[in-house]
């Protein structure tokens, strides 16, 4: 039976999703696209079906969604706009590293302001002289009292201008051998020190905005390091990750 209610709960989301996509997604998408608008009305229409919490436990106001719904929803996305799968995964990536690895404080407080998308955003790993290599990163965060000082620049951040949190991959330890030892994952709001340098330019996926993010004396509390322990920050970005792949390979079968 319950297998049974599952498939059935599946089906309701994902004929819900379809509706979403023929009738507010695909009259625009290919305009939106080309202009290189941002999709504010469909951003807040995935807002308001939940789509921003799709995988994140109920307790904390999410659906809850199984990986392979998930999957489904983001094939059927990719088939009409990619772009808008992008919105919603790279926060899902953060949401999920919090929902996996955060402290019970950080979970209660961050997942369901992710939920309603009140609080959106992304991963903020890449830098401008490290690519894949995320050991090389030089993004710096410096223990001062209650709080950490963050100097340092990350490039091609999806959400970076549109979001307003962010999962970063910092240096807490710059002379930790291996190197992944000294790497540290905090959630990072907008502030003072946070700064949108710029939009990066695309040739396509223009409808989830690129940018460069640099930190200048930027400022966090202590209790937003994930997990509250430092030193695990490259694991658990790892870990988040995996979503990313599924993503990629939705991407690739819808649009096959």
């Amino acid at each position: 039976m319950n297998k049974h209610h599952d498939e059935s709960d599946e089906r309701l989301i994902l004929d819900s999703v379809d509706r979403f996509l023929a009738q507010e997604v695909a009259p625009v998408a290919w305009k939106l696209e080309h202009d290189d608008i941002y999709p504010i009305d469909i951003v807040e229409r995935m807002k308001e079906m939940g789509l921003f919490g799709c995988l994140i436990d109920p307790e904390y106001g999410g659906l809850g969604l199984s990986t392979s719904t998930y999957v489904k929803i983001i094939e059927r996305m990719s088939q009409v706009w990619m772009s808008i799968s992008g919105i919603i995964n790279s926060h899902l990536i953060m949401a999920v590293c919090v929902q996996r690895f955060g402290t019970q404080e950080q979970k209660e407080a961050f997942l369901p302001r992710f939920v309603t998308g009140e609080l959106r955003g992304g991963i903020a790993l890449t830098e401008p002289d490290c690519g894949t290599d995320l050991q090389a990163i030089r993004t710096i965060a410096k223990k001062e009292g209650d709080q950490y000082v963050v100097n340092g620049t990350k490039m091609w951040i999806s959400n970076g201008i549109e979001g307003n949190c962010f999962a970063l991959l910092v240096k807490t330890d710059a002379q930790a051998e291996p190197r992944y030892k000294g790497m540290s994952l905090f959630l990072a709001e907008k502030g003072p020190g946070f700064e949108v340098s710029r939009k990066l330019e695309k040739l396509g996926y223009k409808g989830i905005d690129s940018a460069e993010l640099v930190f200048q004396d930027y400022k966090v509390s202590a209790d937003r390091l994930i997990g509250g322990q430092e030193g695990r920050g490259l694991q658990m970005i790892l870990g988040g990750l995996e979503l990313g792949r599924i993503n990629v390979a939705a991407r690739g079968v819808g649009l096959a």
